[in-house]
């Protein structure tokens, strides 16, 4: 195990490598970047799509008599242009400004960010906690429901119980999650009924003065209708995925062989069945964990007022803050695969008949 786990450590490198090299490398051709949005600004062009895109009939004309690079440069001289690039770095070359990015990386160096002056790490640790909520809370109550109930499921297959736990669960599927983000607003937030829940925030402004008792309450209220809206998509798949693995364990000739030497159901169930049945289960985790945790987030982080990961990532990219960025895409990377291999730690350590070693 240890010769493959090494063996994977070693894979992340030219993964990682790979994953940054494409993403480098599509910036390059996409329209507009750091210095645009700063000349654009400054212009009082605002947004810099809309210098991208033309802006006005009188910008027209002004940017078809511009002879400069930039669309948005229309006024300022080509020695602040210059300027402009030498100190974000973009005089140099792609190549040497990537390997300069990779060398900064690998000694978790993320830079500062082009328009908040403040360090890249500091900005993701500051945006964090809203992540952390909503992915790992969604995370375990999916897994805390959806297992159980999927088990009974399984044991109770063509019941009523399960056609009715199965249209009630694939009704919670059709549902996007920001729909019913916006259905729990509506009924629970003060959008037309009632105000049982906060709207914004984590927690409230007069925190400090609450004690340790009424912070966690007050912390778990706040987080309520959010994290409901992040795992509702994430029960239906995980239940199913949870009924089917058993099902098909429980036609398994051991599993007959097992109650013919008069094994309690019980006894088989968890015995026997569980171990077997949970790895496919446990194999969609990183994937569940890391879906809710970074790519889910951002609808809802805007509808509930949450300032997290996925609202930084969305605005560093229509800023086009190239450190944050690179520096979150490399740090998640990373998380990403790491988490991968944890994943068939947990395998061998669920089931040790599991060789990795023996299928290299």
């Amino acid at each position: 195990m240890g010769a493959y786990i090494i063996r994977r450590l070693l894979l992340v490198i030219p993964t990682l490598l790979g994953i940054m090299i494409i993403n480098f490398a599509l910036t390059q051709f996409v329209p507009g970047g750091p210095i645009e949005t700063i000349i654009a600004r400054m212009e009082g062009g605002g947004d810099v799509f809309e210098t991208i895109a033309g802006g006005n009939a009188d910008a027209d004309v002004g940017r078809e008599e511009s002879d400069s690079a930039y669309p948005g440069a229309n006024g300022l001289s080509q020695d602040f242009i210059e300027e402009l690039e030498r100190q974000f770095g973009f005089d140099k070359p792609p190549l040497e400004r990537f390997l300069n990015m990779m060398w900064n990386y690998i000694r978790f160096d993320f830079g500062e960010s082009y328009f908040r002056s403040i360090s890249v790490v500091d900005l993701i640790l500051e945006k964090m906690p809203v992540s952390i909520t909503l992915g790992l809370w969604s995370t375990l109550i999916a897994y805390l429901v959806s297992i159980p109930l999927g088990i009974k499921k399984a044991v109770r297959d063509g019941s009523r119980f399960d056609t009715a736990t199965s249209a009630a669960i694939i009704v919670g599927y059709a549902i996007p999650g920001f729909l019913f983000a916006i259905l729990l607003i509506v009924l629970f937030a003060g959008g037309s009924y009632w105000r049982i829940f906060p709207l914004r925030g984590l927690t409230s402004p007069n925190l400090e003065e609450l004690s340790m008792i009424g912070k966690v309450l007050d912390y778990f209220w706040h987080i309520t209708l959010p994290v409901l809206a992040s795992t509702i998509s994430a029960f239906a798949t995980l239940t199913l995925l949870t009924k089917n693995s058993f099902l098909d364990e429980i036609k398994k000739q051991y599993v007959i062989t097992a109650k013919a030497k008069g094994l309690s159901e019980k006894k088989v169930l968890y015995g026997h069945v569980f171990r077997n049945a949970m790895l496919i289960v446990i194999s969609g985790f990183p994937a569940l964990f890391i879906g809710v945790f970074f790519g889910g987030s951002l609808i809802i982080e805007t509808l509930f007022s949450l300032d997290g990961l996925g609202r930084l990532g969305f605005e560093a990219a229509v800023a086009r803050d190239y450190p944050v960025v690179f520096g979150t895409l490399f740090a998640f990377s990373l998380m990403g695969l790491i988490i991968g291999i944890i994943t068939d730690i947990t395998y061998v350590f669920i089931d040790p008949r599991i060789d990795f070693e023996g299928r290299g």
